[in-house]
């Protein structure tokens, strides 16, 4: 898989893949058939491209509808749409996120103090727990920055029943090393492989399982052995209440008719997606790839964020034909603007996450001064509240969204 970080390689797979979104995808969507070249057709592989701001979810559902209907490519749309659950479930919970937090960096702590949990963390992030088709796919998340995402979840579920790991320590693992190291989506989906998620709900992976949806592997199906049977769900001492914030209204031509400064960032790094009425005298790129955990983030996933960044950076300066700027962790962005004649700044909304955690401080000061224009996009603005509890809410809403969208011709 070519994952240069670019929106014309996004574009490029997203053409590719959109004959097979249909009845093939349905059909084959679940096999993990490894990444040799052109093992992985039937999925999208769109994930880091997405996370990256390159592609956006409704140009993506607007493409898929363009060529299936929507029963054909219901499955692919439902999945387009997880995505999109997932942030609005973590928008109206960011004690989720917080709570994630505090917990992977006490699991550090501890481990950091136990000799033991050391050595079987090691053995488990290099793939060396004995379990093949585990340490198969940890060897291939370190060294490509991917996984399936049925295997993904077959992880996880061996990390936290069948080792006995923390399952923060898990999710961090993950988001250091996968491209589309999203804080809703791994934070979340390791929460419901737990049953955390869906309170009592978990997910324990089966060796015959894992051998049915591997079995075209180049070097045939992947063997599990030694699995857990029979465990118990995660639970924890705290509820997570929910409340939406009051999400930013539509930008109108008007919001951004006085010279304004574009901020990209780590899940937004072009402009295409962003549909903007107006075009900005000053674009300013913050990649904060760092901010995914406090351990050392891996080459594959830092290269992809920060020359996704690169790229999207080149490509607005030269579309609006205005200058660009970096924005560094270590400085104040105030004089960026003043240096611009710039007192306004619009943002891609900073969803809850990482990338929120790393920028929001650094803005508290223009958002306190009303000089902060915060973008959002249709789908999300009207997916987001829908994300209540679990995914059924937002799926038998799924054809009303495309419709008060347009998506889809509705």
């Amino acid at each position: 898989m070519n994952w240069s970080p670019t929106r014309e390689h996004a574009l490029a797979r997203l053409a590719e893949f959109l004959p097979a979104a249909g009845r093939i995808y349905a059909d084959r969507r679940n096999h993990d058939d490894g990444p040799s070249i052109g093992s992985r057709s039937n999925v999208s592989q769109l994930s880091p491209w997405l996370h990256a701001g390159a592609l956006g979810e409704a140009e993506v559902l607007e493409a898929l509808l363009a060529q299936h209907a929507p029963r054909t490519a219901e499955k692919f749309i439902a999945e387009v749409f997880w995505r999109l659950y997932f942030k609005g479930y973590l928008e109206q919970r960011p004690g989720v996120w917080d709570s994630y937090r505090e917990g992977r960096d006490a699991a550090l702590a501890a481990m950091k103090a136990n000799a033991g949990l050391r050595k079987a963390y090691a053995e488990a992030t290099e793939g060396r727990t004995g379990i093949a088709a585990f340490d198969v796919w940890a060897r291939e998340l370190a060294e490509t920055g991917y996984l399936h995402n049925h295997a993904r979840m077959w992880f996880a579920s061996i990390w936290i029943f069948t080792l006995r790991l923390d399952w923060q320590l898990g999710a961090d693992f993950f988001v250091r090393h996968l491209l589309d190291g999203d804080a809703a989506s791994n934070t979340l989906s390791w929460r419901w492989v737990g049953g955390l998620h869906t309170r009592g709900k978990h997910y324990l992976a089966q060796a015959d399982n894992i051998a049915r949806y591997t079995a075209g592997r180049a070097h045939g199906p992947l063997t599990a052995e030694r699995l857990a049977q029979d465990a118990e769900p995660l639970t924890e001492p705290r509820d997570h209440l929910r409340s939406l914030p009051d999400l930013p209204p539509p930008v109108t031509p008007e919001d951004l008719a006085e010279p304004y400064a574009l901020l990209l960032h780590d899940e937004a790094a072009h402009h295409a997606p962003l549909a903007l009425p107006a075009a900005p005298a000053l674009v300013i790129g913050a990649s904060r790839s760092g901010a995914r955990s406090p351990g050392a983030v891996g080459v594959l996933a830092r290269c992809f964020t920060e020359a996704a960044m690169a790229s999207g950076l080149a490509e607005a300066a030269a579309t609006f034909g205005c200058p660009a700027v970096l924005w560094h962790a270590d400085e104040p962005i105030e004089p960026l603007l003043a240096q611009a004649g710039i007192t306004r700044l619009a943002v891609p909304y900073l969803p809850a996450g990482w990338t929120r955690d790393a920028l929001a401080p650094g803005l508290a000061a223009l958002t306190g001064e009303g000089r902060v224009i915060s973008l959002l996009g249709d789908l999300d603005r009207a997916t987001w509240p829908l994300a209540k509890a679990g995914f059924f809410g937002v799926a038998k809403q799924i054809d009303a969204v495309l419709g008060e969208c347009g998506i889809g011709g509705g």
